[in-house]
């Protein structure tokens, strides 16, 4: 089974977030993920972040 995950240290940011967020299926990470852009760095949920967001995505477990 894939894994996905995003990791904001691949997109520095001024808050230089650590966070990365995983999970089994992409529309699970893209809520989970869409749930962090809005909150912590202050994103709109739009269609359009969704699909820059979702085309960020990488399929294995994150590195450490």
């Amino acid at each position: 089974m894939a894994r996905y995950y995003i990791d904001c240290r691949d997109h520095p940011s001024e808050t230089n977030c650590t966070v990365a967020l995983a999970a089994d299926s992409k529309e699970e990470l893209l809520e989970a993920v869409i749930d962090h852009a809005v909150h912590v760095h202050g994103y709109e949920d739009t269609p359009e972040v969704r699909a820059e967001l979702q085309g960020a995505f990488k399929e294995r477990t994150p590195p450490e």
